[in-house]
């Protein structure tokens, strides 16, 4: 049966540093958590001119994943755990935090040299408490890697993470995490699959859609679906992007603040304080 809309949050400037801007519909004032699900913010699309130096400074990051899918541009990935990465238009990556380290992020040098438009999307994946301390892991995940799923003509949405449509993503999390993201020509649409019990999101990237022949949603909203029956419909109304999002609930506390999402409160309090003694380390972009 098909799955209601129980939210449509619009995503809204935040300033996530003086110089960089994101759209955030997650979390929202009407919506906070989809434990897993904890940010998603859209940067861009951001005309970068030759010389440019813009790029976040090192900073520190505890107890989640931060997971980046490249729709236009370079992005640059530094840690202090030893990952020194690219990726570029279509690749995506997941730097799981895990006990805490350091990153830098943004365009390559290539795109800060000769310029260029950078776009990107960054979610927020929570891990589960047991797992919060793990060591620090990443791994980058191809364009061409990224299998297609729901194929048919006109439509083109690659599995990143997770299991979906028989197929298997690059990357994979503590517990299931699904996201597909891709285009949907005009006209087209497509059958959504989704497990009852999930959380299940799709965030509009570009273009217009109506969501199970009824409800017109634009682009930079972010639909949440009741986690009762297991199927929605997109149409596209004009050439569209969207990113789709499915996962198993983590029924666990949630305390998010800044860089670190943690359980309680004091856990995050622990956290600006090794951050301030130096236990997170150094790092060197």
């Amino acid at each position: 049966m098909k799955k209601a809309i129980e939210h449509i949050l619009h995503g809204k400037e935040k300033h996530i540093t003086d110089e960089e801007t994101v759209l955030q519909p997650l979390p929202h004032i009407e919506f906070r958590f989809a434990n897993p699900f904890i940010v998603l913010h859209h940067a861009g699309p951001k005309v970068i001119l030759p010389g440019s130096k813009s790029r976040i400074y090192p900073h520190p990051h505890r107890g989640f994943s931060p997971v980046t899918f490249i729709i236009q541009g370079e992005g640059f990935h530094k840690d202090n755990a030893g990952h020194d990465e690219t990726v570029k238009e279509g690749d995506a990556q997941w730097m799981f935090a895990g006990k805490g380290l350091l990153h830098s992020e943004g365009p390559t040098d290539h795109i800060l040299n000769t310029g260029g438009i950078q776009e990107f999307i960054q979610i927020w994946v929570n891990a589960p408490k047991a797992n919060k301390w793990d060591e620090p892991f990443y791994k980058a995940a191809r364009k061409a890697e990224q299998p297609q799923v729901l194929e048919q003509e006109g439509v083109s949405l690659r599995l990143v993470s997770g299991n979906y449509d028989g197929k298997t993503g690059v990357l994979q999390s503590f517990t299931p995490v699904i996201s597909v993201i891709g285009e949907i020509s005009e006209g087209k649409e497509v059958r959504f699959s989704a497990t009852p019990g999930y959380w299940t999101l799709l965030y509009i990237i570009a273009g217009d859609v109506v969501i199970n022949g009824e409800q017109e949603v634009e682009m930079h909203n972010l639909i949440v679906f009741e986690k009762g029956n297991d199927e929605f419909a997109v149409k596209a109304k004009k050439d569209t992007k969207v990113l789709f999002l499915s996962a198993e609930p983590i029924d666990e506390p949630v305390a998010a603040k800044d860089n670190f999402v943690m359980n309680t409160p004091e856990e995050i309090e622990q956290a600006f304080a090794d951050y301030k003694n130096g236990v997170f380390g150094t790092l060197d972009y």
